[in-house]
């Protein structure tokens, strides 16, 4: 097949919805299919280069400032010069379909060049792309916004949701009347040395906490901190904060007030090799987010093999088992959320049971898994676009 992706953030650049991108894509490209993303530039990078296979073309944004998030002025100005781009670099014969990911702001974009080339236009969308309660503007409560997300549900050839989360957000706040596929989202298996605690100047005896995303709103972190200062006196810990993003600040400024200094480290955006690494050293995985469209960080902790504790909102509530992976917790209750975290320090047992229990349930979720169901879903595509093209 010849496959071309849109998607505003493509790695290094962007969070989950771009790195599984980017892994599903590598992994078609690996069995011989074409693969072009088209995706924006941001500074260092070059313009166009094919990397594990894929050809990626990156366009010109506005005051893109940051890898970790895009302001409202780089995803506005996404959709002129990506049309534009496409236009020059893609010919109307090149492609067989079209696989747009966020419905904003890709997902004009992806509306136009099928409009322009005749191609059929399958919809990923990615949870925070139509609901973020952490966010002002989140798509379902912009009325502008809104519109634009209903009519890119609307028109796609086929839409694809990461969880039952999203496609019932989509149906709830958008009003369509439409199938929507479900695709989970899935990880590489992973291929790290294991290190020991001693390498980075850990006890042996102190329990070891860590949570692994964008320092974003939508992660609350915030609700971590304060559960875990309850704990500072009765327990030695650290707790790792892996990835970055705007929140670092704050988060550096609240762990000091709550008196969490020496416990907290802020490790910042890692390899992929380190972060598997600092994983599968950890005892306990933390999520207070406040919605996951699907969570692909929970993924991650469970290929380590370490329990996880989280709030029940979002797409994690698909694959994750309350007592078995860990504990799924009510949103926003604190302290039934640190009660859930005792238990699992104060029982080895279960933490075991639950990691060995992760590491076989992941089996589901590697990325050759979740790129099988797209090349079904996009050859079905292709075959009823041509059936209609045929009898058009």
């Amino acid at each position: 097949m010849r496959i071309l992706i849109i998607n505003y953030e493509y790695p290094p650049i962007g969070g989950g919805g771009g790195f599984v991108t980017r892994d599903i894509c590598e992994n078609i490209a690996s069995r011989g299919h074409v693969v072009t993303v088209i995706t924006s530039h941001f500074k260092g990078l070059p313009k166009h280069e094919i990397l594990n296979g894929v050809n990626i073309i990156r366009v010109s944004v506005f005051s893109r400032k940051k890898m970790e998030v895009a302001g409202i002025v780089s995803m506005l100005s996404f959709f002129p010069f990506s049309v534009f781009e496409a236009i020059k670099h893609v010919k109307a014969n090149d492609y067989e379909i079209l696989n747009t990911h966020f419905a904003i702001p890709s997902g004009p974009t992806g509306y136009a060049l099928s409009k322009v080339f005749h191609l059929p236009n399958v919809l990923t969308i990615h949870g925070g792309d139509i609901f973020d309660p952490s966010k002002t503007l989140s798509p379902h409560n912009a009325p502008i916004l809104k519109q634009t997300v209903k009519m890119m549900l609307k028109t796609a050839d086929c839409v694809v949701a990461q969880s039952s989360d999203t496609k019932k957000n989509a149906y709830t706040y958008y009003n369509i009347n439409r199938p929507i596929d479900i695709i989970p989202l899935g990880i590489k298996k992973p291929n790290f040395t294991k290190i020991s605690r001693a390498d980075f100047n850990f006890d042996s005896d102190e329990i070891i906490f860590c949570s692994l995303g964008r320092l974003v709103k939508r992660k609350n972190i915030n609700d971590t901190l304060a559960i875990l200062a309850e704990l500072k006196n009765r327990y030695k810990f650290k707790f790792l904060i892996i990835g970055d993003g705007p929140e670092r600040e704050s988060l550096s400024e609240l762990a000091k007030q709550y008196g969490l200094g020496s416990n907290i480290i802020m490790m910042g955006n890692v390899s992929d090799g380190l972060k598997f690494q600092l994983l599968s050293l950890s005892d306990i995985f933390l999520s207070t987010a406040v919605h996951e469209g699907f969570g692909l960080v929970f993924l991650e902790a469970m290929e380590a093999g370490i329990p996880i504790v989280c709030y029940n909102r979002g797409g994690q509530n698909d694959f994750l088992e309350n007592g078995k992976t860990g504990f799924l917790v009510n949103l926003g209750d604190k302290k039934k959320f640190q009660e859930r975290v005792l238990e699992l320090i104060n029982n080895d047992k279960i933490r075991s049971s639950m990691g060995v229990y992760n590491k076989k349930l992941i089996q589901n979720y590697y990325i050759d898994v979740c790129a099988d169901k797209y090349i079904s879903l996009f050859n079905k595509v292709i075959s009823d676009h041509s059936v209609i093209k045929r009898d058009y």
